[in-house]
């Protein structure tokens, strides 16, 4: 996966711990950097597909990522019993 937008990200100003946060303060205080990052969608795909389970990532904390890979599970169990069901 290409990764050359991470040169364009607002964290490449910041400290990496930023994006490692203890508390939900700091999860806040990540997720407010990555609000106008013109990278931020590329960022949190690239989070979802290497399954990286720390930090914010696209705006993003661990536990958002988690629900959005179960929705896509759930989505795609439903589409792929539409598509066997048109069939």
């Amino acid at each position: 996966m290409d990764t050359g937008w991470m040169a364009n990200g607002n964290c490449r100003v910041e400290p990496p711990s930023t994006f490692f946060p203890s508390d939900g303060t700091g999860v806040i205080i990540a997720q407010r950097i990555c609000e106008s990052c013109p990278v931020k969608a590329p960022c949190l795909e690239y989070a979802l597909a290497n399954r990286i389970e720390h930090g914010v990532w696209g705006g993003a904390s661990e536990r958002q990522r988690r629900r959005l890979l179960k929705k896509r599970r759930i989505d795609a169990t439903a589409a792929n019993a539409l598509d066997v069901a048109a069939a």
